[in-house]
């Protein structure tokens, strides 16, 4: 069968058009975004996470899960932050976010001051990832160069918060695919997980794990959770993710699952006889690849289907359509 130069032609056009497209939607993502529509948007984020983290840690390990439930949720593009209007059902009241999801205040707090010297530049996406960043490095975790130059959506999506987000007793093979679905690794998956080596967590959900009297959980450990999570009521007391260093984002968490010492299942299912076991085990032995990992998974999870150019909107306050 003949194939005609023109057809060829057309062909080549086409894919050279797609090819374009892909790069230009890449392209759009630069770390140079704001140099000259807002030269001060990073240092005044900055200002506003630091000022928050200074006066409760605990708030560092907020950011870092406000942005990565806002990225695996339609991708990043600050649909978390919006609240219910009569047209959008808010992400915020959905199972994973309800009661725990926080930092919000402090998105707006940093969005307000942009307006006042960029109004109408900075997208408040572009905000929870700065943020993100920023609070890893105020509680001793790795830094990274954030890409910028996402824009906001006009929608949110309440079934997807409930159904994209990992919970807290997902067996490893959903958490695995969960991640996979979203375009990172296993690698990327147990790496970003160590961003529970700071925060807390609230008593119902780790109460069936300290009182399983599991193989999977320390003894000692278990008993000490116990003191302040009741086998009934409290359901809202809290616990802190890792026991050693609380409010220090470093490679301990790791050290805890090998010890057995993990309080959510979600955690301590990535040393169970797995495909993670050896991801772990590293991680524990090298504070270094940990921090390198985590600045790359981080940086990876900021890609997520982000819109760009045309798409999307800069929303004057992060929890409302303009």
């Amino acid at each position: 069968m003949s194939i005609s130069n023109n057809s060829f032609a057309a062909i080549a056009t086409i894919f050279s058009l797609l090819l374009f497209s892909r790069m230009q939607c890449h392209a759009q993502l630069s770390s140079t975004f704001y140099d000259r529509t807002c030269p001060n948007a990073l240092n005044t984020i900055r200002s506003s996470v630091r000022q928050a983290v200074s006066a409760e840690r605990r708030m560092a390990a907020s950011l870092i899960r406000l942005h990565f439930h806002d990225c695996f949720v339609q991708g990043c593009d600050a649909s978390i932050l919006l609240d219910e209007t009569p047209t959008i059902v808010s992400e915020k009241t959905a199972l994973p976010n309800l009661g725990s999801a926080r930092g919000y205040g402090i998105i707006e707090d940093a969005k307000r001051e942009l307006e006042k010297t960029c109004p109408g530049v900075v997208s408040c996406a572009d905000i929870l990832a700065v943020a993100a960043r920023d609070a890893s490095t105020l509680v001793g975790g790795p830094s990274w160069t954030v890409k910028l130059g996402r824009r906001d959506s006009t929608t949110a999506s309440h079934t997807l918060a409930e159904t994209d987000l990992p919970g807290p007793f997902d067996p490893l093979d959903r958490i695995i695919s969960g991640f996979a679905n979203k375009g990172l690794s296993t690698r990327d998956m147990v790496a970003l997980s160590g961003a529970h080596s700071i925060g807390q967590a609230q008593c119902f959900l780790f109460r069936d794990r300290i009182y399983s009297n599991g193989t999977d959980i320390d003894a000692g450990f278990a008993s000490t959770r116990r003191r302040q999570c009741p086998q009934e009521d409290q359901n809202g007391n809290l616990a802190p993710l890792d026991l050693v260093t609380p409010n220090q984002l470093d490679n301990n968490y790791y050290k805890n699952l090998i010890e057995r010492k993990g309080l959510l299942q979600s955690d301590q299912v990535l040393l169970s006889g797995g495909s993670t076991d050896s991801i772990v085990s590293e991680y524990s032995n090298s504070p270094r690849t940990f921090a390198s990992d985590f600045a790359a998974a981080m940086i990876k999870m900021g890609d997520i289907s982000p819109l760009t150019g045309q798409n999307g909107i800069i929303r004057t306050v992060c929890g409302s359509i303009n």
